[in-house]
């Protein structure tokens, strides 16, 4: 087990997460254990069946990844991912009022023109 303080996280973070490719760091805030930060590559959790999708969604819906980003995490093409959010309730395009509507009348107007 290796420890690391906050100063030293903020300043060299990949510092911290290499020490937590061999074991457990712990992240001490004002010489008080805070945190722990454990590798999921190392643990073997990433493979996992579900596991993988079940992140991806998470931080798609949280707004963390991008579409096409959440799709590599999850191993699945982007269409294919954006159906699996669809079927789980995640919208995949988030639009205020404002800009439906604008969308709406870029619709209308690309059809006026067709």
């Amino acid at each position: 087990m290796e420890t690391v303080n906050v100063s030293s996280l903020k300043n060299n973070p990949s510092d911290a997460l290499r020490r937590a490719r061999n074991g457990v760091v712990v992240v001490l805030n004002r010489d008080e254990p805070d945190a722990l930060m454990v590798s999921i590559r190392q643990s073997g959790v990433l493979d996992e069946r579900g596991v993988r999708p079940a992140l991806a969604t998470a931080l798609f819906r949280d707004g963390f990844l991008s579409l096409a980003r959440g799709a590599r995490l999850a191993g699945m093409a982007v269409g294919q991912f954006a159906s699996h959010l669809s079927r789980l309730g995640v919208p995949v395009i988030a639009l205020d009022a404002k800009e439906t509507a604008r969308d709406m009348d870029t619709l209308d107007e690309w059809l006026a023109s067709s």
